[in-house]
């Protein structure tokens, strides 16, 4: 299943890019910059660094929404398709990277047509930005929502991204790679408009929840000095193949 079916639109405008620090990393771990495959692209916030770096990227998402308000330079190709049975050519990719995607995957699978789609020496990544750091002043009623209001929302998968991906099955010799927090100076309609974008938001809404993010959002706002500074740690688990 996938939480991010519609709403591709809020989710190109909202959702953070990577630092560009962290693409450069990736194109100097590979045996050449032909070809790198984004996994659960969703709408290019990785893909359109890569781009930068190789001579072709392929962005694949289960959701056509996502890939609808997908974004880029000519040298992207972004295609629907499912991380289980990926639309791309046997031993043609350099690079595999799924980033703040894995953990929604059937990993064996997924596993299984990296392998397939991968060249000797190929490099797989899987990137995870953690829980947003809103600030020290706000910090305790924002936990409170993550953790005690929506957090009875988030779906089990949700646990992986909370652990920096350090519980993720990870069946290849790992090599360290370093990557700096994304950083962003938003107001506080930006930092609402990427709540919103959660899954876990998504889920109380379906379910007919109060509105929990308005409650947070009038909370915050006698608090909010604009633009604020907020900040994501990033995790990378990486290997050869």
């Amino acid at each position: 299943m996938t939480w991010f079916a519609t709403g591709g639109a809020e989710y190109a405008e909202h959702r953070p890019t990577y630092p560009a620090e962290l693409a450069d990393v990736l194109a100097s771990s590979v045996p050449d910059r032909e070809l790198a495959v984004d996994v659960g692209c969703g709408t290019g916030q990785l893909t359109r660094l890569l781009a930068e770096r190789f001579d072709a990227v392929v962005g694949v998402d289960p959701s056509a929404s996502q890939i609808d308000a997908a974004a880029g330079p000519p040298n992207i190709e972004y295609r629907v398709g499912s991380a289980e049975s990926l639309p791309v050519a046997d031993g043609s990719a350099s690079s595999v990277t799924a980033a703040q995607a894995a953990h929604w995957f059937d990993l064996p699978a997924f596993y299984n047509e990296v392998q397939r789609i991968a060249r000797p020496g190929a490099l797989l990544a899987l990137i995870t930005y953690g829980v947003v750091a809103p600030g020290d002043d706000i910090a305790e009623r924002f936990d409170r929502f993550y953790r005690h209001e929506i957090g009875r929302y988030w779906p089990p998968e949700r646990a992986h991204v909370d652990s920096g991906y350090a519980d993720l099955p990870f069946p290849f010799e790992r090599v360290d790679i370093a990557a700096s927090p994304i950083e962003r100076d938003w107001n506080l309609e930006d930092f609402v408009g990427y709540v919103e974008t959660w899954s876990a938001v998504r889920r109380a809404r379906d379910t007919g929840a109060p509105d929990l993010v308005a409650a947070l959002r009038a909370d915050l706002a006698p608090h909010w000095r604009e633009p604020r500074s907020v900040r994501w740690p990033v995790t990378v688990v990486a290997g050869y193949l």
